[in-house]
């Protein structure tokens, strides 16, 4: 029997002072039709869910003679279909006491109090409202998963969902996925149980993840993207927002984290700008004038976040700064962020950066005490099938972030730049005919500074032949080399 403590009836431990141990439902249904048999009231019941529950005294307790308990009744125990209904869903609410609350609805109503399913009862209301709260949680649930498609050769399940349910309701919206998903396997996962459903039945088990993190969704930076585009400062209601979606959903959906970045640029000024398509592409006079002189006078951006300097905001998760110690000697420029590095808000995270981390470790420079950033603060990015490839930045958008990298380089003040790529040596010398050949290996002084120029890592991850990229390498490792001399107290002009 599983509604019991020390393998006898939940009577035999009333009777002993022993706690009735239930898991479930059905568990507590049984427990319940044994006590009511032996007419035990609620006040001689304790109900616990774990063993380690029960107080120290009823713990000790040693199971009942036979004789402590009345003889089993042989009558048969009826309720309606409304109570039943009513005390399987209370069950599912997670509650202090839910199942000793659960007996005692039933036995005031074998005792003919039938007024404890009216909501002008306050046993009867408490019930009403813990069957609210479930239904309220499923409803929720339904609405609030997302499910995420994992690769095709990861094999099933093919969607992965990670919820945090406040009751116990796994079960139902199990259910309800199956009856609408077909044949195509999922998981649902929450803290404490996981659900499986393999195209024709459902498995439960225990907890399978540790959160959302655990799902790798190759599609989900598209549809950040797109969610980012579609989002219209102008007519932003927070508190509408957070009205139709309550706060602690937010952290679980994957549109959840770009949220607050975008209320805070909306309440910054972007609300300003906000209009339609047509307005936006309205043509008009052509003035023979350079775009830069023809510019109204603006307010410089405070904030990174706040920059519509070029247009490659609108289709990035989010900008990406510098990184570093800002007395560091040494600061590295790149071109722009990755894929990965735009959807963590890091520069140099990605297989890009595990190769630069190797090539400053045989250089013997400490990554801690070097400034990184990019010439180019958000992604460019263009579609293939499910993946964002790399676009080359162009030369009006190398200008239009020469404003946040002439701050690094202020702030910082560096001994020495180290210039990773073609890009990243046009945006540090503002020459835009700048040309790798002419002085890769070949430090030389520009504002005040060095200026040594090496490879980008993802030019030696993409060169063909490994003759080819060890060549490139050492280039690299080289450069890294007479960047560290440089930037030593009293080295040469």
């Amino acid at each position: 029997m599983g509604a019991i403590a020390g393998g006898v009836s939940a009577a035999a431990c009333a009777a002993a002072g022993r706690p009735v141990l239930v898991h479930s439902f059905d568990q507590w249904r049984h427990a319940a039709r044994d006590l009511l048999a032996h007419k035990v009231p609620p006040h001689a019941v304790q109900w616990i869910s774990h063993k380690d529950d029960g107080d120290l005294f009823s713990q000790g307790a040693q199971p009942p003679a036979p004789d402590a308990v009345e003889p089993h009744s042989t009558s048969t125990m009826r309720i309606s279909r409304q109570l039943m209904d009513m005390l399987q869903s209370a069950a599912c609410c997670r509650v202090p006491n839910r199942w000793a609350f659960l007996y005692l609805v039933l036995w005031r109503w074998q005792q003919g109090e039938k007024d404890v399913l009216s909501a002008a009862d306050d046993d009867g209301a408490r019930l009403h409202a813990m069957v609210k709260a479930v239904q309220r949680e499923q409803h929720d649930m339904h609405a609030y998963i997302r499910f995420r498609e994992r690769r095709e050769d990861a094999g099933p399940p093919r969607f992965v969902a990670w919820f945090e349910p406040a009751h116990d309701v796994l079960p139902q919206v199990a259910r309800h996925f199956a009856s609408r998903m077909g044949r195509v396997t999922w998981m649902i996962a929450t803290p404490e149980a996981s659900v499986l459903w393999d195209g024709a039945t459902l498995h439960s088990t225990g907890p399978l993840m540790r959160g959302p993190e655990d799902i790798d969704d190759a599609g989900e930076a598209l549809w950040l993207t797109y969610y980012r585009s579609i989002f219209n400062p102008a007519r932003l209601n927070a508190d509408l927002m957070h009205g139709h979606i309550p706060t602690r959903f937010w952290k679980n959906l994957p549109e959840g984290a770009l949220v607050p970045g975008m209320v805070s640029q909306a309440a910054a000024g972007a609300r300003k700008v906000g209009q339609t398509h047509s307005v936006g592409q309205r043509g008009g006079t052509v003035i023979p004038i350079s775009a830069d002189k023809a510019q109204p006078q603006r307010e410089a951006p405070s904030t990174l976040d706040q920059c519509r300097r070029c247009e490659l905001w609108q289709n990035a998760t989010q900008a990406v700064g510098g990184i570093g110690p800002l007395e560091a000697r040494i600061m590295l420029v790149g071109e722009q962020p990755g894929d990965q590095e735009d959807l963590a808000g890091l520069p140099f995270v990605g297989p890009a950066g595990q190769l630069l981390d190797r090539a400053m470790a045989k250089a013997e420079l400490d990554r801690r005490t070097i400034y990184l950033t990019n010439a180019v603060k958000h992604f460019k990015w263009e579609p293939r099938g499910k993946r964002r490839m790399h676009k080359t930045p162009a030369q009006r958008e190398v200008d239009a972030c020469s404003y946040w990298l002439g701050s690094e380089l202020e702030q910082v003040r560096p001994e020495v730049v180290v210039a990773l790529g073609s890009t990243a040596l046009k945006a540090v010398t503002g020459n835009p005919h700048a040309t790798l050949k002419e002085v890769l290996g070949k430090p030389f002084m520009h504002a005040g500074r060095w200026v040594v120029v090496v490879y980008h890592p993802s030019y030696i991850l993409r060169v063909p032949g490994e003759d080819m990229k060890a060549q490139a390498f050492g280039v690299m490792v080289d450069g890294f080399r007479q960047a560290r001399e440089l930037a030593l107290p009293g080295a040469a002009p």
